[in-house]
């Protein structure tokens, strides 16, 4: 049985090959393709419905990331053996894909349009999101879904100060950049990078260098689509009727009704609901018209709304809410706001409001990951909720929606590179963004709220971290932009990007970028940039006034933890068979216990006594008898000779009967019992293990080359002298009695 001949196209990004095949596999797909690189295969298609979806005004597109284990050669860890629910890097990777598709659709398209990505092999090696984001385009460029690409997708590292392109899993632990870019032929579409403090000219460079890199997997797209592509379909549907809008701006600019949802001194609760006072009026004034429907009506309202928002900014410099473009919103902001938690914050900044707490956590506590991805536990975790109170509306409560884990991965990555390491901070770590009021770059005010909460739970980061949200407003027809700081919500909605840029005074940590044009011309990322930076460092500022430094202490309800090094081949000792030892460690000092494979015991509690006890009994358990050590041990037998004394848990050694006392012993059982504690000295350790111990160096206050200097004749395999004593003298009395 032979299989049917597919095609096959092969671009290079950078050094890398990058493949796509199709013909063979998923054929009823819309467009389908197999994406290889290295060892590493994803199935990548892109479905459109046959029909419209009533009642909406948006394009319906969903992007899905089938994560499937045996890609891997793994089985699932879950109860049922299999896949379940996305994980957080399955869904970051459908919002990454997502993102470059999107702007490129027209706008009027209903029919749902389905992306989905099938992991079935992975190598370690390669990045799986770019393999997908590429493999999407080329999806979408052979299907009979009409679409304006290609775009092509490259990751940028900053390995030994060079910029790398797609460096591979292991290179990337050396990075200092993580920039992942996607565009067209001519311009940028979408960014998202993770740094160390890196500068604005590096990141400007590193996404130059992406640009360049990219052209020969849109070329090979291209050619793609000419030799094999489907015919496109047409699902484009009637947007407002000319007419209609001429109609619906003159009725609005009549006695400049309009007049009252422009004014610049109200707040949006006051404009929106001027402007639902407005539209219903409106609506009303065209009801009697059965040529049109109201939502065509309130459509053409916000086109219209947004022409004059945008107009204004252009011409005038002036937003919706009558700042100037690089006008940050007032700020402030309140610290240990609850408490029993072990750090809050509050950060304020316009309407938008974030309240992050802090939870300390020991080393145990860390999630841990059953992905394809390159990491498999996470110690510091930030979760980001915006429940639907925060816009004054209603909705449902519950479960974790993909723009959250999008917001709250954001964050996570802006405050990764001042998290302090482990062995400097032996804590898990967890901060929660509750987002309380939102008019705007609620997941910005989160990397605010959550430094500030850091600081308060006496995290020592090493700088603090602030996040902005640019904006942008172009004239289609011309060359003319705005760039826009610290975004509201309107902008967001009326503009043409999302630019959000986080980081410290010394340099970027992340960045992500979102835009809904064809593409940003160098000059606005230019200034962009730097204007990002000045708010930066502005709001940077505020949050000082607040908190300018981490705390000194921990929080006293938070668990102290004190880490102490053993020998990794004696964990068993300190587990003791079935976990017997370590629980019973655990029950008499009231300290939670956990060991880690390289030897690190961490002892977690709210009692230093308690700490110090565990500690010790683990030391007693772990540590190796040294010659000149004294120890206070246990008599376990007694024999003529001497009595072997237990000086640590299963390890004991001999007291001979010369050197139990400082004075003449008759019998071992004169001096010491079974049960007995008593200090002695370690004067001899053998080759075999054999200890030499020796209580009368204790008494006598002697040193260990002083007490085997007492103890040598006996030690080098004759009796002592002072045994030879007590013999001649004991034979002396013998006598002396008949």
């Amino acid at each position: 049985m032979s299989a049917p001949k597919g095609q096959s196209f092969t671009a290079k990004i950078g050094n890398d090959e990058i493949t796509f095949e199709t013909g063979r596999i998923a054929q009823l797909a819309g467009g389908s393709v197999i994406v290889r690189s290295g060892e590493s295969v994803l199935l990548v298609t892109a479905t459109a419905s046959k029909n419209a979806r009533e009642g909406i005004d948006f394009l319906p597109l969903s992007v899905e990331f089938e994560e499937k284990l045996y890609a891997a050669g793994r089985i699932p860890g879950s109860f049922f053996r299999r896949e379940g629910r996305p994980s957080e890097e399955a869904i970051l990777i459908c919002r990454l894909v997502d993102r470059p598709l999107r702007p490129l659709f027209d706008k009027t398209i209903r029919n749902e349009v389905q992306v989905v990505i099938t992991a079935l092999s992975s190598d370690d090696e390669k990045h799986l999101d770019i393999m997908a984001l590429n493999g999407a385009s080329a999806a979408m460029m052979i299907s009979d879904i009409p679409w304006a690409g290609p775009v092509g997708a490259v990751r940028i590292g900053l390995i030994d100060d060079e910029l790398v392109v797609n460096p591979t899993i292991p290179q990337m632990e050396n990075s200092k950049l993580d920039l992942r870019v996607a565009g067209t032929k001519e311009a940028v579409l979408m960014v998202e990078a993770g740094a160390n403090e890196v500068s604005e000219d590096v990141l400007l460079d590193g996404l130059k260098l992406a640009h360049e890199s990219i052209q020969d997997v849109i070329a090979l797209q291209e050619r793609m689509r000419d030799e094999i592509g489907k015919e496109k379909r047409n699902l484009s549907t009637p947007d407002i009727d000319p007419e209609l809008q001429a109609r619906v701006e003159a009725w609005l600019n009549e006695n400049d009704r309009i007049a009252a949802v422009m004014d610049t001194t109200v707040d949006k609760t006051e404009t929106n609901r001027r402007k639902d006072e407005l539209t219903e009026q409106l609506v009303e004034a065209f009801a009697d018209d059965e040529t049109v429907s109201s939502a065509d009506v309130k459509k053409a309202f916000g086109t219209y709304f947004k022409k004059l928002v945008r107009s204004r900014v252009l011409s005038e410099g002036i937003r919706p809410d009558g700042r100037n473009p690089k006008q940050i919103r007032p700020i402030w902001g309140e610290v240990s706001v609850l408490p029993r938690v072990h750090g809050s914050a509050v950060f304020t900044r316009g309407e938008t409001q974030v309240m992050s707490i802090v939870t300390l956590g020991t080393p145990g506590e860390e999630q841990r990951l059953d992905t394809l991805g390159p990491v498999d536990t996470k110690r510091y975790m930030h979760h980001y909720n915006f429940p639907p109170y925060t816009v004054g509306e209603t909705g449902r409560v519950g479960g974790t929606k993909r723009r959250e884990t999008g917001h709250g991965a954001l964050a996570e990555r802006a405050l990764i590179p001042v998290i302090p390491g482990e062995e400097e901070f032996p804590y898990t770590l967890r901060v929660v963004s509750e987002v309380m009021a939102s008019n705007g770059s609620s997941s910005m005010a989160s990397v605010c709220g959550s430094t500030m909460s850091l600081m308060d739970a006496g995290v020592p980061i090493r700088k603090p971290v602030a996040g902005i949200a640019m904006g942008l407003v172009t004239d289609y027809d011309s060359d003319n932009f705005v760039v826009l700081s610290d975004i509201q919500g309107v902008e967001d909605a009326l503009g043409d990007m999302d630019f959000k840029v986080a980081g410290t005074r010394d340099g970027v940590t992340a960045l992500q970028m979102d835009i809904k044009i064809s593409g940003l011309s160098w000059g606005i990322f230019e200034t962009a940039l730097a204007q990002a930076k000045d708010g930066r460092y502005h709001i940077l500022d505020k949050m000082a006034e607040v908190i300018a430094e981490p705390r000194t202490d921990l929080s006293k309800y938070a668990p102290r933890i004190y880490s102490i090094q053993i020998d990794p081949e004696k964990i068993g000792k300190v587990i003791g068979p079935g976990g017997k030892t370590i629980r019973s460690i655990q029950d008499e000092t009231g300290a939670k216990i956990e060991i880690s494979e390289d030897g690190t015991v961490f002892i977690a509690t709210d009692n230093q006594e308690g700490a110090q006890a565990a500690q010790s009994k683990i030391e007693l358990l772990t540590s190796s008898p040294e010659v000149g050590g004294i120890y206070t041990g246990t008599v376990v037998r007694v024999t003529d000779f001497g009595a072997f004394v237990e000086i640590m848990p299963g390890t004991d050694g001999m007291v001979h009967i010369s050197q139990l006392a400082d004075y003449r012993v008759n019998s071992v059982s004169d001096v010491v019992k079974v049960g007995d504690e008593i200090m002695v000295m370690v004067t001899d350790i053998s080759p075999e293990g054999k200890i030499r111990l020796s209580r009368q160096a204790v008494l006598e206050g002697w040193t260990a080359e002083e007490a085997r200097a007492h103890d040598q004749p006996k030690r080098s395999g004759g009796r002592s002298s002072n045994r030879r004593s007590n013999d001649r003298r004991d034979r002396r009395d013998r006598r002396d009695r008949r």
